[in-house]
């Protein structure tokens, strides 16, 4: 019988094999160095399965040309990955003969032309406790074009007495995700170990936090400082709440939305304290937008450390893993609920609102204050698009999300029970997505 099964084992992986090979197709491309205007040679590129666990399946180095050329070894989902000093940048692999081309850019710890587009706070409150979501639009209009990208790439103060509870960053043409937030010297003071690559265009690369503060008496004074020169500061709250501006700023009453108050400082200099008092309680109207309030809209799993995207707790820069659980497995996360509700029920809202959340930012129109978390632009709406559309944008989510959860694991800073938990729900979603393809 053990012979038999034997036999059968391999006759069944001479059959993957063959089918494999009958798939097999070339990725080929120039990787480009956008500040040098010049191919980029010697960069690692590797060819990354999805469906495997965000194996490593091929792998490549740039000639005198920029050129590689890679294999995908059958029908999965890949992503090609190209490291160029120490950052990474990633596309989806092209079918059929469509080229791979990647644009990368050098690597600085300080770049010329680094600056806020808008530092926008989202504040609400109840029973005492105020919810503040914090975004940050950074510009990055280095001449010629350079990735800023550090330890410390990004500081930001908050209130001492803030309790963090979701951390969030975004390329100018990538997806949320989540990051990691480093205490940097006083209470309150923070880096982001997250690169900040030029602008693309008018996307710019967001920063994003939420957190709650102790409103004693219904009343919370704030003393905001950005690390970099601020085109806006702006505070959006609901019409049931009151804003005092402190002395030595002066805040513009916007009428943006009907729906809520919205206040706008102008030209904010770094490490200058903006006051000003929130009192009140209530909730922003939550009806178009695609997270309630202090959700992490598109921020779920983390991407790659190192100089790559730097997960909480993420130093690691390589994918790594195998594919999932067998079927027949005890789920890891029916074990663990919340509010009635089993984890991996959870971790799929999270995953709903993060393909509506991430879809309307990549369709927003520039502005000064955003109303809401990733906005869309005037006359988008990601309910409109096709279920086709749909499908796909939640399968380039869960790539990134895959590729973030192997970086942790390789990088150690993620515990083997919580990677086992939340890969089987994350595999569990991609196949059902790809099911619908």
């Amino acid at each position: 019988m053990k012979s038999t099964r034997i036999g059968f084992q391999i006759f069944a992986l001479s059959l993957l094999f063959t089918g494999a090979v009958a798939q097999a197709a070339p990725v080929t491309g120039t990787v480009t160095d956008k500040t040098t205007g010049k191919p980029a040679v010697g960069d690692t590129v590797v060819l990354v399965d999805v469906q495997a666990g965000m194996g490593e399946v091929a792998h490549a180095t740039t000639d005198a040309h920029g050129r590689y050329s890679l294999t995908k070894p059958g029908s999965s989902n890949y992503l090609v990955r190209v490291t160029h000093q120490g950052a990474g940048y990633f596309i989806g692999a092209p079918e059929g003969s469509a080229p791979g081309d990647i644009s990368v850019y050098d690597v600085a710890a300080k770049v010329q032309g680094v600056s806020i587009e808008a530092d926008v706070l989202e504040v609400e409150s109840e029973n005492g406790q105020l919810k503040v979501t914090e975004r940050y639009f950074v510009h990055n209009t280095s001449s010629p074009p350079t990735t800023q990208w550090s330890a410390r790439s990004f500081e930001v103060v908050l209130p001492a007495d803030a309790v963090v509870n979701g951390i969030g960053a975004q390329r100018p043409n990538g997806l949320p995700t989540t990051v990691k937030l480093e205490p940097d010297g006083p209470k309150g003071h923070y880096s982001f170990n997250f690169p900040i690559q030029p602008d693309d265009g008018d996307k710019d690369t967001l920063f994003q936090l939420s957190y709650n503060l102790p409103a004693s008496g219904g009343k919370y004074t704030f003393n905001s400082q950005v690390s970099l020169p601020a085109e806006n500061l702006a505070v959006i709250l609901p019409k049931s709440m009151t804003f005092a501006a402190g002395s030595g700023t002066a805040f513009k009453s916007v009428p943006e939305d009907p729906n809520v108050q919205t206040f706008v400082a102008r030209s904010i200099v770094p490490g200058k304290a903006v006051e000003f008092t929130i009192s009140g309680e209530g909730s922003i109207p939550r009806e178009e937008q695609g997270a309630p309030a202090g959700q992490q809209p598109g921020m779920g799993a983390q991407e790659s450390g190192g100089a790559q995207d730097s997960g909480a707790g993420a130093t690691g820069n390589q994918p790594g893993g195998g594919i999932g659980a067998p079927i027949g497995t005890p789920d890891a996360l029916s074990k663990y609920s919340f509010l009635g509700l089993d984890l991996k029920w959870w971790i799929l809202i999270v995953l709903a609102l993060l393909l509506a959340a991430g879809a309307a930012f990549l369709l927003r129109k520039p502005a000064a204050a955003p109303a809401g978390p990733f906005d869309a632009g005037a006359g988008s709406s990601p309910v409109s698009a096709s279920p086709s559309q749909r499908n796909t944008a939640l399968l380039n989510v869960l790539k990134e999300e895959l590729f973030a959860l192997e970086s942790e694991k390789i990088s150690g800073t993620i515990a083997p029970v919580e990677y086992a938990e939340v890969k089987a729900a994350l595999e569990k979603v991609l196949k059902r997505a790809l099911s619908r393809k």
